[in-house]
């Protein structure tokens, strides 16, 4: 079993901790609020890879579960992570899978990475839009899929292709940066 670096765990905490100081710095626009934790989570994922990356986002997860205020608008605790935007979380899980995934297979390949970071979104997108559609669905009769991904996704793309883009350029920066042994081009 491969064991983990005091360094990366660091990094990996680090992450962690800058998802649970920007996460919580919300705009609210209507249910799901304009936040940095993609921007954070392509951040991770870009610097620490996908294993070490997704953990750091398991990690902030955690610790809103338990009630600390790390979500958006300073909000913890399982209601807010079960609540409508809750999906869009647990797509972001699947999101760090993926973008990590592209980045560790292709790590010569700057646009094959960019292509995993958005089938990452695509996938938290997904999640998200189901879920706000199953909560509010009983709540709101006759609210369909459309209504979810207008309330849900459509405001939030320019904005999130930005993140990606930023996370993407700044990412990059970083981890070249960083001794070899720390980057997630080693973690393979």
């Amino acid at each position: 079993m491969r064991q983990i670096s005091v360094r990366k765990m660091s990094i990996c905490a680090l992450m962690c901790a800058l998802l649970c100081i920007l996460g919580p710095l919300a705009i609210p626009i209507g249910p799901v609020p304009l936040s940095l934790t993609l921007f954070v989570l392509f951040l991770s994922v870009e610097i620490l890879g996908m294993k070490l990356g997704t953990l750091s986002f398991l990690l902030y997860l955690l610790l809103g579960f338990f009630g600390l205020p790390v979500f958006s608008g300073y909000a913890g605790g399982a209601a807010k992570l079960l609540g409508p935007t809750g999906g869009y979380l647990f797509g972001m899980i699947f999101c760090a899978l993926c973008a990590g995934f592209f980045l560790e297979r292709f790590p010569d390949k700057p646009a094959l990475q960019l292509l995993g970071m958005l089938m990452g979104l695509l996938l938290c997108y997904l999640f998200g839009t189901l879920w706000l559609r199953a909560l509010l669905l009983p709540k709101k009769p006759g609210f369909g899929l459309w209504d979810a991904l207008m309330m849900g996704v459509l405001p939030f793309i320019p904005g999130d292709l930005c993140k990606i883009g930023l996370a993407f350029w700044l990412g990059r920066r970083i981890r070249r940066s960083l001794p070899a042994s720390l980057s997630a081009a080693s973690q393979g």
